[in-house]
């Protein structure tokens, strides 16, 4: 019998392994990025309180008004955008990249880029 692989336990497996090294603080937290088939989410995780500082997915209303399909590049964009935004509110300016275990292609690389031209350094 042929057993089928299970993508997403290789994925978490993989975000495992890149969480022993990545870790966000106070003054550099962690840009954790998420991706169903169907929405991306963002955070911004500061893992030394334990604390989400700020968030932005494809269910906010602004975006979710603004396109469609909200599980494609162009709104992934729109969030890398937005959770770039949100966090310079609360004065962050440099944050550690998490890709969640992802490949770093299509919207997670969309979602960097775009919170790269906002303003956020990583």
């Amino acid at each position: 019998m042929i057993n089928k692989i299970d993508k997403n336990e290789i994925r978490k497996r993989k975000h495992v392994r890149v969480r022993k090294k990545i870790s966000g603080t106070t003054e550099c937290p962690r840009l954790c990025v998420y991706r169903s088939n169907a929405h991306i989410y963002a955070q911004v995780i500061d893992d030394v309180t334990g604390k989400t500082i700020a968030s932005a997915s494809s269910l906010d209303k602004d975006v979710k008004s603004s396109v469609s399909n909200c599980g494609n590049i162009e709104t992934a964009k729109l969030v890398g955008k937005l959770i770039a935004e949100r966090a310079q509110a609360k004065e962050i300016k440099e944050v550690v990249f998490d890709r969640g275990g992802y490949l770093y292609h299509g919207r997670v690389a969309a979602l960097a880029e775009a919170a790269r031209e906002a303003g956020l350094a990583f």
